[in-house]
């Protein structure tokens, strides 16, 4: 199986799985809105990239891919409540994500809070609901809550806010994207080798993985952001220039940004060579991520 017909496996059963775990609303459910909302932004496509990466480090464990199925849903909708939020005009104000409208724009404010909010707490019921050891679960949990959390994804959110309009270094920028990019993947990573029982030579290795893609991934975004198209990334571009917000583009240039993406992406796949089992699916994917034109 080449890699994008794994990818294509694996995103296959995780669109089974969202599906799954948020049914369409029922006729006269009077909640009915805020589940059709939730729906709107959680099976709306997207890349899957942290499901993907959990799914893929369970088996690079030894462990059954599809049994981190319940980990990899929970991850994404973590992601996906992330994205409904920071586009609300409070924050990014944004009305495109994923080629469509986003979640405020169709819904309102009020329904799309609610509708991340749906999704953080449903995140937590799917990771409990892992179905291997218990211990494994909870694990699992607390990973989820350490990485999305205030020291995690909704830190580097909050850096990334209170910076706004402000002279912006390289370590702080470092630091928000290590709480917005970095924590989810590293989230997913982690909860793919709990899945499968793994012990914390693997676990350490899979967060050196998590740190140097999500980096990259970032740094690759970053110069997106600048030269990409916005009709391939399925969202508005030159986004931080309109609203005077510095990124690794605007203080380094492109080519030293995508420097560093390469050396970044080198750190992660170094790390690779912790795990024991095949990791070619893991490497190739991890380059076609830091080298996507999307």
């Amino acid at each position: 199986m080449t890699t994008q017909e794994q990818a294509a496996w694996y995103r296959q059963k995780i669109e089974e799985a969202l599906e799954q775990a948020l049914p369409a609303p029922r006729e006269g459910d009077l909640s009915g809105k805020v589940r059709e909302a939730m729906r709107y932004s959680l099976l709306s496509g997207g890349k899957r990239i942290r499901p993907i990466l959990a799914l893929a480090f369970c088996e690079a464990c030894g462990g059954e891919a599809l049994s981190a199925l319940p980990f990899a849903c929970a991850v994404e909708m973590i992601h996906t409540y992330s994205l409904i939020h920071d586009d609300m005009p409070c924050m990014d104000d944004d009305d495109l994500r994923r080629g469509r409208p986003t979640n405020h724009k169709i819904y309102g404010e009020a329904m799309a809070l609610l509708a991340g909010d749906g999704l953080l707490t449903l995140a937590f019921q799917q990771g409990l609901s892992f179905q291997g050891d218990p211990a494994a679960a909870r694990d699992g949990a607390r990973l989820l809550a350490e990485y999305a959390g205030a020291q995690g994804m909704v830190g580097g959110q909050c850096i990334d806010l209170e910076q706004e309009g402000k002279e912006v270094t390289l370590e702080i920028l470092a630091q928000m994207d290590r709480g917005k990019t970095v924590a989810l993947i590293a989230a997913a990573c982690a909860m793919g080798c709990t899945a499968a029982g793994a012990g914390e030579k693997e676990l350490q290795a899979a967060r050196q993985f998590a740190f140097g893609l999500g980096m990259a991934f970032q740094l690759r975004d970053d110069v997106l952001d600048v030269l990409g198209d916005a009709a391939k990334l399925g969202k508005n571009t030159g986004m931080d220039s309109a609203r005077d917000k510095r990124n690794y583009v605007s203080l380094l240039g492109v080519e030293e940004a995508q420097r560093l993406v390469e050396q970044y992406t080198k750190e992660a796949l170094d790390a690779l060579e912790a795990f024991p089992g095949d990791t070619t699916f893991l490497r190739e994917f991890a380059l076609s991520l830091v080298e996507r034109e999307s």
